[in-house]
């Protein structure tokens, strides 16, 4: 039943050439997913989950969303507003869309005709992603979020090779991604009489420091881009710059909010010729939004990269960091919003700082 889920959904994504990114309300395969601990594999007292297989992946964001709802009362009243929802639904994009099938065509991972809960070690999406779950779920684990005794080594099936398994090995190779990843996890120990706006930006603000800890350690996939077009190369790369602009307004990526910034990412992997806004099986918002991120990383490019600097430095406070919040959903959603008065706003509130 897993598997034929899997493929209708990886079915209906290719034929439509939209993201498909909910199951009934939630992620892809949520319900499918381990409710507890308990529900993934061990061997002798130790957790053994296999971090390739997409339902045990999947399954991490699960776990470390129920583990850490307790302690996110200042996100708001709901029962999906944690910024961590983001990281599922954004991994349940990458299913839908082909992005963690294997690229090279040498095996059949991910793919219908194959295993389509196999995550491809040559997938550079894959790759980056690992950083966003294996490293987080190894420090919510070292924080005892799951249990004072709980200890975790990923399987490493064939093909795996240079990825880390364990936190002591994560924390050896990677101690700056490790280090805030836990600085996040520890929030739930930290007494604090801040006003709830300003507790909650500070949490989004340790959250966003280990997103972006884990994305810039994933230069170490690079490698794997040569798999692909150099349309879904420069789409990469234009994601991973958008994130610099998310990231510093400290956007609260609830369940909700996610959905409107996930649904108009591109359906299908980019192919040589895909050339947004006239990529003519995708939609319109799936042609803008390719637009708007390619703008947004040639326009920094251009500048030497003081489109960023200026974003970060007009993010100096909660204000901007909620006007900021509110200006990026309008770029991003709002075909009517010109590029230029996001330029100009950006000035005017990074010279007010």
């Amino acid at each position: 039943m897993r598997l034929l889920t899997a493929s209708y959904l990886l079915l209906a994504a290719s034929v439509a050439y939209s993201a498909v990114i909910l199951d009934n309300g939630a992620p892809i395969m949520w319900a499918q997913t381990a409710a507890q601990v308990s529900d993934l594999p061990v061997q002798n007292d130790i957790l053994t989950p296999n971090p390739w297989n997409f339902l045990h992946r999947m399954s991490f964001y699960r776990l470390m969303i129920a583990a850490t709802d307790p302690f996110m009362s200042s996100m708001g009243t709901g029962a999906t507003e944690s910024p961590l929802w983001g990281l599922p639904l954004q991994f349940g994009w990458m299913l839908t869309s082909g992005r963690l099938a294997d690229p090279t065509g040498a095996t059949t991972c991910g793919h219908q005709t194959g295993d389509t809960m196999c995550i491809s070690p040559q997938s550079w999406w894959g790759c980056v992603n690992h950083f966003l779950s294996v490293l987080p779920f190894l420090s919510a684990a070292q924080q005892g979020f799951f249990g004072q005794e709980v200890q975790v080594q990923m399987q490493v099936p064939e093909g795996t090779e240079g990825y880390c398994t364990t936190y002591a090995d994560c924390s050896t190779s990677y101690a700056d991604v490790m280090a805030k990843w836990d600085a996040f996890f520890q929030v739930r120990s930290t007494c604090s009489i801040l006003p709830e706006n300003e507790k909650k930006d500070s949490i989004l603000g340790l959250y966003w420091d280990a997103h972006m800890a884990s994305l810039h350690a994933a230069a170490a996939c690079s490698t794997k881009q040569s798999h692909y077009s150099a349309s879904e190369v420069n789409f990469a790369s234009s994601w991973m710059n958008s994130a610099e602009y998310v990231s510093a307004a400290n956007f609260q990526s609830s369940l909700e909010k996610s959905i409107m910034f996930l649904t108009p990412l591109p359906g299908r992997v980019l192919q040589e010729g895909d050339q947004a806004p006239n990529i003519a099986d995708m939609t319109q918002e799936e042609n803008h939004t390719l637009s708007i991120f390619s703008w947004m990383k040639s326009m920094n490019t251009m500048l030497g990269g003081s489109l960023v600097r200026m974003w970060r430095s007009a993010m100096c406070s909660v204000t901007t960091r909620e006007k900021g919040r509110e200006m990026l959903e309008q770029l991003l959603l709002n075909p009517g919003f010109a590029t230029t008065t996001f330029l100009s706003i950006i000035t005017g509130m990074a010279t007010s700082c």
